[in-house]
């Protein structure tokens, strides 16, 4: 039930898994989450405090008011860009961040659902980061598939040295991988020319929801940014789409039939999101939500609308606030640590224009 696909799964769960993906399908309603979102909320994330302003539980309420543009004009896309770099940017130079998160997607028949924390502190070469996330078959779905699946534990913990990534599928033994900082702080510094105090925080570079930002934007082109609300909170509503070259460079089986600049929903192969949507607040330009559409089956498939095949979401945020330091302190119990920096420096990319 699980495909090969280099970094698919890294983006469309919300996992730093380098090598795997999922086949995503929905059922037939319009949310992926099935049922009204107070009821999938409660059921993934149970007796949680919410902040009233990062409490995501509702629809992207979508008001376009004076500041909207027009998908045709030019002036569209150059903002929705902005402000997923503005994003990624203000993640870096947060002080500190700390958040929930949830997640629910299609695999196959079975849905999964999964819950997780992100911390963040510090500024440059001092910053760090601990992610946590655990994905399993929603224990609400009765089908014959629900054996095949298992639980997906990760945990990544950027202690300043080291970037520690521990592993749990199933019942496989545990996997821990190191990637020594300095050299990729090397590696970042070369591809971006840019060199001591003036260079940025490497998190993007490294893992966590900096990098899953990264590598969105790697991927895609943002062409629109919308108003909307969720909850009473002002977001942009901010889509994208694959850049064909990349989309070519991905999936080379199809890149002779990608013709100008649009990736053809059906094309794509089943469980690979063809369009990103992304509710960022305006006010602290951070992104709570971000949803993946694609068309579902077994391929070849028939044309028609896209729908929302997977949702990761950041609630019960809190910025700037103390964390607990002792986070950020990881000590492998296991002495069979395998080290991966090779593989993961020879996977950093400056930014795209």
């Amino acid at each position: 039930m699980l495909r090969r696909t280099p970094l698919l799964l890294t983006v469309f769960l919300g996992l730093t898994v380098s090598n795997w993906t999922a086949a995503i399908e929905p059922d037939a309603s319009a949310s992926v989450y099935g049922r009204p979102a107070e009821t999938a909320e409660a059921a993934v994330a149970p007796q949680l405090p919410r902040m009233a302003e990062a409490g995501l539980s509702g629809d992207a309420a979508v008001d376009r008011g004076a500041d909207d543009l027009s998908p045709d004009d030019p002036e569209a896309a150059a903002r929705a860009e902005r402000i997923i770099t503005a994003c990624i940017t203000g993640l870096a130079r947060e002080s500190s961040i700390s958040a929930r998160m949830r997640q629910r997607v299609r695999v196959g028949d079975q849905s999964m659902v999964g819950a997780g924390l992100y911390l963040q502190t510090g500024l440059g070469e001092d910053q760090r980061y601990r992610f946590e996330s655990s994905l399993a078959a929603d224990p609400r779905s009765h089908t014959a598939a629900a054996a095949e699946f298992f639980t997906v534990e990760t945990l990544e913990v950027l202690d300043g040295a080291s970037f520690w990534t521990y592993r749990r599928w199933g019942e496989n033994p545990v996997e821990v991988h190191r990637v020594d900082v300095a050299r990729v702080r090397q590696r970042v510094e070369t591809v971006t020319h840019v060199t001591g105090p003036d260079a940025p925080a490497i998190t993007q570079h490294i893992g966590g929801v900096p990098r899953i930002l990264a590598w969105l934007r790697e991927w895609f082109v943002f062409t629109q940014a919308t108003s909307a609300e969720i909850d009473g909170m002002p977001v942009w509503l901010v889509e994208g789409q694959w850049i064909p070259a990349q989309a070519k460079r991905m999936f080379p089986e199809i890149a002779e039939q990608i013709q100008g600049d649009q990736v053809p929903a059906e094309l794509l192969p089943d469980g690979v999101p063809w369009r990103v949507r992304l509710s960022i607040g305006k006010r602290e330009l951070f992104p709570f939500r971000i949803e993946y559409l694609a068309v579902p089956g077994e391929r070849p498939v028939a044309t028609r609308e896209a729908e929302t095949v997977g949702v990761f979401e950041l609630y019960d945020v809190r910025l700037g606030e103390p964390v607990d330091q002792t986070a950020f302190i990881y000590s492998p119990a296991s002495n069979a640590v395998i080290d991966t920096t090779e593989g993961h420096i020879g996977g950093i990319f400056g930014p795209r224009p």
